[in-house]
């Protein structure tokens, strides 16, 4: 390290983000712990295009060094940072860095280019979810609003005095309306879920209560199924803190997803267990466990259930009330009682869903 750079050197190591000082001659002068992380190399003396070689953050590095050559920039106005975006491929996957270049022209030090390197793929990745979300919704309102609009419009032509086909298509209007209803209801709902889970309910809940409760509910849509319920509850099984009504969201969701796509099996088995330890849970949990025997689920599919929108079969999905946000739904509500949904299952087979929450 030269005197002249021996003002940085402080800086440079207690900034949080990956940092570099790149001299005139393109070598890296400086390179605080996080770059060095970064890159997993020393890096003090090696060329900075040997570690940023894409065109685009090569680029910005260029353009840093002909500010710099052209000396200070007019007086009360210092340099402006040229930014540019890099991605860089690690063994887990792809990090995206937002490249920020700005030149040091100051008094007293040696000139030079501070090279910052911040973490941006959290926020690309928001980002990407905010408008896909925006597209599928988008996309699941136009239909019944497409549907809508074309049966008032042959209702007020074609149709017009037609009683029959005015019940026919007056049905089709009801089912649609229900449909987007349904839709703004879950969307609200996920809305609201995402507010709350950082907030722990504190209020002691029985989930053996909460069980029954629900298949009470769901009787008539079990009859209408022709399944059996085999539930298997647990005696004297202890409260644990939770929101009655999200839970009762939760299995009733998982529940009736189970009446649906189960219904080539001839049952359904819901069981409640005490776990002394679970990997990554706090303490004792209670485990719930709701499985089908109906055809089951792809492999590749299981990973991605919980996505809002996501749909295996959507148009069997829709054709069965669905609106794609239920397990979404789950996903928030089970998080944010600490907790853990998981999904198991074999193609011809059947699918169990496991919900386990912590007692305390």
């Amino acid at each position: 390290m030269t005197a002249d750079l021996a003002p940085c050197s402080a800086l440079l190591d207690a900034m949080p983000d990956p940092a570099l000082l790149v001299g005139p001659d393109r070598r890296i002068v400086m390179a605080n712990p996080a770059a060095r992380e970064l890159f997993a190399a020393p890096l003090v003396g090696a060329s900075a295009l040997s570690y940023i070689r894409q065109p685009e953050p090569a680029a910005a590095l260029e353009r840093g060094w002909a500010q710099m050559g052209a000396g200070q920039p007019p007086a009360g106005r210092p340099a402006a940072p040229i930014e540019a975006r890099m991605i860089q491929t690690t063994p887990t996957g792809e990090t995206i860095l937002r490249v920020s270049v700005a030149p040091l022209l100051a008094a007293g030090i040696l000139p030079a280019i501070l090279v910052t390197l911040r973490d941006i793929s959290q926020v690309e990745e928001a980002e990407q979810q905010r408008r896909d979300f925006v597209a599928n919704v988008s996309h699941e309102m136009r239909s019944p609003l497409t549907v809508l609009a074309g049966f008032i419009e042959t209702l007020k032509g074609p149709a017009k005095g037609d009683l029959a086909a005015t019940e026919t298509f007056l049905d089709i209007m009801e089912r649609e309306a229900q449909r987007m209803t349904r839709l703004v209801s879950d969307l609200l709902s996920l809305s609201r879920v995402e507010s709350e889970e950082r907030v722990r309910p504190r209020t002691q809940v029985s989930l053996s209560e909460v069980l029954r409760a629900t298949l009470a509910a769901l009787r008539p849509q079990v009859e209408d199924a022709g399944l059996s319920v085999d539930f298997q509850d647990l005696p004297d099984a202890p409260t644990i803190p939770g929101d009655r009504d999200q839970l009762v969201q939760v299995f009733h969701n998982l529940i009736e997803n189970a009446l649906k796509y189960g219904a080539s099996g001839d049952k359904i088995e819901i069981s409640l267990n005490r776990v002394e330890s679970l990997p990554g849970l706090p303490g004792p949990v209670l485990k719930v466990c709701i499985r089908d025997f109906g055809d089951g689920i792809d492999a590749i599919h299981l990973p991605r259930l919980t996505e809002r929108f996501y749909r295996v079969d959507g148009h069997r999905s829709r054709a069965m009330g669905g609106t794609g946000l239920g397990l979404a739904i789950c996903k928030h509500i089970v998080n944010r009682h600490r907790g853990r949904l998981s999904i198991r299952s074999t193609r011809g087979e059947g699918s169990t869903f496991v919900v386990s929450l912590p007692i305390s």
